[in-house]
């Protein structure tokens, strides 16, 4: 028997309720509020420190009708860390300031095989420290990071995610895998990627609980590892 909040389609697979009628959110578009709000606050985990500045590039649909929606209030509101439902998101140009945030759009071309509801971040903190992330917001308010700094990935967000950039060697993850081990944290999905064979890579590792930064620690230490960057939800 399903669970309440379960659907069963004719092919008997199950879909959670949230997946058909979409998020508790501010309107008035799951894929161009939401789920903007949501790739900004991806986005701003993944560069790891507050965001002083940013230049978004809109592409499609975000770029045509996305001011009509909100879409760029919304990547603010979600740079500055803000829930989905959050109220204020109408407005969150007039707290930016207050933030530290500085931020510009422009409109981009991703080219005919980018997601429609597309956008790239420039992002920039106090310090200095630059970030180049391109996401997008797939509908009912999920979303996609798919490259970082020219690297392509795939990062949801749906679960405590760690990032990890690595050189491509052999027992790199094995040592990655074996720390969370020995933490007793369980990883409920992995994928790796890189741009050639011995170049860079990444690690993306969902797990079932989020990772201290402490322990963080332990794996930015191991050789051959670049950074390590930490999301929780």
């Amino acid at each position: 028997m399903s669970r309440p909040d379960e659907l069963i389609s004719d092919g008997g697979i199950f879909l959670n309720i949230f997946d058909i009628i979409g998020p508790v959110m501010t309107g008035p578009s799951s894929s161009h509020t939401a789920g903007a709000v949501r790739l900004g606050r991806l986005a701003a985990s993944l560069l790891g420190a507050r965001v002083s500045e940013a230049v978004m590039g809109l592409y499609g649909s975000f770029a045509s009708t996305g001011l009509g929606h909100g879409t760029d209030r919304a990547l603010v509101a979600g740079l500055m860390g803000w829930a989905d439902d959050d109220m204020r998101i109408a407005t969150s140009f007039e707290y930016a300031g207050d933030a530290g945030l500085s931020f510009s759009f422009k409109t981009i071309d991703l080219g005919e095989l980018a997601h429609p509801n597309s956008v790239r971040f420039w992002l920039r903190d106090a310090s200095g420290k630059e970030c180049v992330l391109t996401g997008c917001s797939v509908g009912g308010g999920q979303v996609r990071i798919t490259d970082i700094d020219g690297l392509r990935l795939e990062i949801t967000g749906e679960m405590p995610t760690i990032l990890a950039i690595h050189k491509d060697r052999a027992g790199v993850i094995a040592h990655v895998t074996g720390i969370l081990a020995s933490l007793d944290i369980n990883v409920a999905r992995m994928s790796v990627f890189r741009k050639k064979k011995g170049d860079i890579a990444a690690m993306v590792l969902e797990t079932d609980q989020a990772v201290v930064e402490a322990d963080l620690e332990q794996i930015r230490h191991l050789d051959h590892v670049i950074s390590v960057r930490s999301i929780t939800r």
